[in-house]
């Protein structure tokens, strides 16, 4: 077991200013300048009603940022039950016959993102990939430790393999999505199901042992993961060992097969060291993989407002449109 953080040794830095840098847009820089989100007060680990008062109180307030965005968007959203819970979003403009699906699953620390704030955020992926995507509104801690989470994605992903070829599947997801994007291939590689054409992973959380390095090097330049971000990492696991591939994917073994994957991250995200070694690790076993790095990007990059988004996106878009057929 390694030594806890206090007792391994240390580079004691001087306190120092960092400057927003010039090497990144005007939208970029206006956005590093804005104020970090509140971090709101945590509930001990066992308050259970105190912790769904915060996760609903977040939920609506990043539901109704995002109203306004979503509101008019020209899609039809249908409810699933597939043995999950599943928003079906479906661009108006989507070609007769277009069968391609995004499986895409919801970042928030494992607990923030569901019902509401879960479908508003799918329809930000639709319009990005222009394709049919499901979201799903998996369960989540306090009451619902893994592996249910991961299950709700599994049964998601066996529906449409019901219905779909999996070449017309990509999976992805960002965060806490990304690390479920990533598990869900290895269970359901392990299972003995047929694996997606490809996989999105922005800026994952693949370590729940918060072992990375940026964790703690981007900590305070990251305006998005606050330092208390990680004891939601223990809720969610519950009583798994946190090294298990599919509580951290980033200890799997990809040899035997995983689809070619994006990764996504920024300079200043906390999760920048999860992103890369992920991408290591896919390489290692031979698997395709790009690696993107947004110069100065946190964990949320530049809140969809600068160039150096837009460009991600086109990114994301054009991969996921060279792997559907």
């Amino acid at each position: 077991m390694a030594a806890p953080p206090e007792a391994r040794p240390a580079l004691h830095l001087p306190a120092r200013d960092i400057p927003i840098p010039t090497s990144v847009s005007p939208e970029a820089q206006a956005a590093m300048a804005m104020a970090p989100l509140p971090e709101p007060e945590r509930p001990a680990p066992g308050d259970r009603d105190g912790w769904r008062a915060m996760i609903a109180a977040q939920d609506a307030a990043i539901a109704g940022m995002m109203a306004e965005r979503a509101a008019g968007a020209p899609v039809v959203t249908t409810e699933r039950d597939v043995g999950a819970h599943v928003y079906e979003i479906t661009p108006m403009d989507l070609a007769e016959g277009d069968r391609r699906v995004y499986l895409d699953i919801h970042g928030g620390a494992f607990v923030f993102g569901a019902g509401d704030c879960c479908r508003v955020m799918s329809i930000g992926t639709a319009a990005r990939y222009g394709a049919r995507v499901w979201s799903v509104d998996y369960r989540m801690p306090p009451d619902h430790p893994f592996p249910a989470g991961l299950d709700d994605c599994l049964a998601a992903y066996r529906a449409l393999l019901s219905d779909h070829d999996p070449s017309e599947i990509i999976v992805g997801g960002a965060s806490a999505g990304g690390n479920l994007a990533a598990a869900l291939i290895l269970r359901a590689r392990d299972e003995g199901l047929p694996l997606p054409a490809a996989a999105v992973l922005m800026t994952p959380g693949v370590d729940l042992t918060a072992s990375g390095d940026s964790l703690r090097t981007n900590l305070g330049l990251d305006p998005l993961l606050p330092e208390a971000s990680t004891p939601t990492f223990a809720m969610y696991a519950g009583e798994r060992d946190l090294t298990d591939p599919y509580v951290s994917p980033l200890f799997g073994d990809f040899a035997p097969g995983f689809p070619p994957t994006i990764l996504t991250t920024g300079t200043r995200d906390r999760l920048l060291s999860d992103t890369v070694r992920m991408h290591r690790a896919l390489r290692r076993a031979g698997i395709p993989a790009d690696l993107h790095v947004t110069e100065a990007a946190g964990h949320g990059g530049f809140f969809g407002t600068a160039p150096e988004d837009h460009e991600i996106e086109r990114e994301l878009r054009r991969f996921a449109e060279s792997h559907w057929p």
